[in-house]
């Protein structure tokens, strides 16, 4: 299973549903809570190019926030990324 690492905030119901649904899939994830931490954010917003969060990267690809997330389960490339 790849590495999964989420960036996030308490209070972003984009970052609860990231969660779910890689909850729902069985996998581990490191998150990494930007809330009231100026240099976590900045620093996620280096390697992400937003500011947004949630910012999900699998095996070292950054695959984006929530939408994106969701998009590539519904087009059912999510498993064969987190299978890499």
């Amino acid at each position: 299973m790849a590495n999964v690492i989420i960036y996030s905030s308490d209070y972003c119901p984009y970052c609860v549903r990231a969660k779910q649904l890689l909850t729902s899939k069985g996998v581990a994830f490191e998150e990494i809570c930007v809330d009231g931490k100026p240099a976590v954010r900045a620093e996620m917003a280096q390697k992400a190019g937003r500011t947004s969060v949630p910012q999900i990267w699998i095996g070292g690809t950054h695959v984006g926030g929530c939408d994106d997330l969701h998009a590539l389960e519904r087009a059912g490339k999510l498993d064969a990324l987190l299978r890499a």
